[in-house]
């Protein structure tokens, strides 16, 4: 077969770890067919690399883009970034569900694709048919499963309930999921205990998955939390990643480097053992996760049952002011209300768009406990940003050779209707906030560390063959990058602005951004697990 495309004369980093070598990447049709010298005469279209950094294509291990990819496939924030794979579920994934738990994810997403795919795959297949630049594939949603087996309630799964629960992940885990992701802060994953989680990894382990996880707690109860993770992994011997390494909130930034060194021992032993992390200090949630889980028993109806109730929205206000580790309080880990920014207004219109909670606080006549919860009343799915990660612990964990990187955020393009909803900076800058703030300029780590733990580390751990590896017969995702302007331009006040330096990007052999610009191509495909 003929050459189809050549990357030509660049610095190529082939995703292993290894340093970077002058070279050209030859392509034929969607496979890496050498890495060396192109032929005198060919008939294939040449990009011109020279001086600049060639890499495989990213692959984003933490993306929340399934809702806008269903509506526009062209994934614009990622495709600038170099991003050529998408992963999906953390807590949530699209299928398996049913129409009741899909018209739940379409408020969570504020979309309106339909979220109520029978399966995993129904859900991963329509994207593919959509048309879509990157990759897609991912794990099944812990909340997805959850609610299988008990809908919103708070209580345990019964035989038969679990027996069912294990039975579809089973099905998943053959037709090609990652593994099983949860977020277990929130309702319904956070319900499950221990004991059903460990049920739940012995079918992932059975199957050489991955569980990928949102701990417990990643504040006042981060060691603990962390100990769950091992523990699932010493009982049942799942592969196990912990999903944005922190340590939230003042008073437990010191836990981060016993984390770290928790994680780093387990390898020592050869427990294989993992995570993930956004460059960013602040992470994103929403502001309805500030209430008890005690709470959002029965789900959001009851929740707003509830916060209509003014016994219960005392007893709320306390525990949001109480400082207990009863749960994740986002609100006291941030400071309060100064350390927790709005990122739209309210829907009945009462202005919050850029402004911190005490700041409407003030004008609702309420204290910021009770303007929180005043808040989720009136806009249930309203999100928050929250300052609580300490700039020293953020580059103690990005140093981390076993750390890979993922927006936990959307991908969309810089555009009506995206750009004017409300979101958090990662979403068009992390992977150039990576190379260009923390490789170039901070030198956390060498260029070819950073690329190696953007692609071949996570294409190694979710198991994606031929992916994160520029080598004769891996697919033709590639990203060409000047790494001299390289650079994340959004910022909290213009949130909807591209990252810069990316120069060209190829999905399965065929170019998607040519030039600094979108080719229009939609090459990406439904990824599944070796050995599915």
């Amino acid at each position: 077969m003929g050459l189809s495309l050549v990357v030509r004369g660049g610095t190529v980093y082939d995703g292993s770890g290894a340093p970077g070598t002058v070279a050209d990447v030859l392509v034929a049709g969607d496979r890496v067919v050498g890495v060396g010298t192109a032929p005198a005469e060919h008939a294939g279209l040449v990009l011109e690399a020279a001086g600049l950094t060639v890499a495989p294509g990213f692959v984003n291990v933490l993306s929340h883009a399934w809702p806008a990819l269903l509506v526009d496939g062209g994934a614009e924030s990622e495709l600038r970034q170099g991003v050529t794979t998408e992963v999906f579920g953390e807590a949530d994934s699209p299928g398996p569900a049913d129409r009741t738990y899909g018209t739940y994810l379409r408020d969570v997403y504020e979309s309106s694709v339909t979220a109520d795919f029978r399966r995993l795959g129904d859900g991963l297949d329509a994207i593919e048919r959509g048309g879509v630049v990157p990759n897609v594939a991912s794990f099944v949603g812990g909340a997805n499963l959850r609610y299988l087996g008990a809908g919103f309630e708070d209580r345990r799964l019964s035989g038969s309930e679990l027996d069912r629960v294990r039975g579809v992940l089973a099905e998943e885990m053959r037709d090609g999921a990652l593994g099983f992701g949860t977020a277990l802060i929130y309702p319904p994953g956070r319900f499950a205990d221990t004991d059903e989680l460990a049920a739940l990894c012995e079918v992932v382990a059975a199957h050489d998955g991955l569980y990928i996880s949102h701990l417990r707690s990643e504040g006042d109860t981060l060691l603990e939390s962390l100990d769950e993770l091992l523990t699932l992994n010493e009982r049942t011997g799942v592969r196990a990643e912990v999903y944005h390494l922190k340590a939230v909130g003042r008073r437990n930034w010191p836990k981060m480097r016993a984390a770290v060194e928790r994680i780093a021992r387990a390898r020592a032993a050869g427990r294989p053992i993992s995570a993930n992390m956004y460059p960013y200090e602040a992470g994103s949630n929403p502001l309805s996760a500030c209430v008890p889980p005690r709470f959002q028993d029965g789900g959001p109806r009851a929740l707003a049952a509830r916060l209509a109730d003014p016994v219960a929205r005392g007893e709320m206000t306390a525990a949001l002011r109480s400082g207990d580790s009863e749960f994740e309080n986002l609100f006291l880990a941030a400071g309060g209300g100064p350390g927790v920014l709005l990122l739209r207004d309210l829907c009945d219109g009462t202005p919050a768009r850029g402004r911190r909670l005490d700041a409407v606080a003030a004008e609702l006549g309420m204290d910021d406990a009770e303007a929180l919860l005043e808040i989720v009343a009136r806009d249930p799915w309203i999100s928050a940003v929250y300052f609580f990660v300490d700039p020293e612990n953020l580059a103690l964990g990005l140093r981390q050779p076993w750390v890979s990187i993922g927006s936990d955020a959307s991908a969309h393009p810089a555009a009506p209707p995206w750009s004017d909803r409300a979101t958090h900076p990662r979403t068009y800058g992390t992977f150039a906030r990576v190379l260009g703030r923390f490789c170039r300029d901070q030198r956390l780590f060498t260029v070819a560390e950073a690329i190696h733990r953007m692609t071949g580390l996570p294409a190694d751990t979710l198991r994606l063959p031929g992916r994160g590896r520029l080598a004769p017969g891996s697919y033709a995702d590639i990203a060409v990058l000047d790494l001299a302007a390289v650079a994340d331009t959004a910022t909290w006040d213009e949130p909807h602005r591209y990252a810069l330096g990316m120069r060209h990007v190829v999905v399965n052999g065929v170019p998607a951004l040519l030039d600094g610009r979108p080719t229009g191509a939609r090459p990406g495909r439904r990824l599944r697990r070796a050995g599915s």
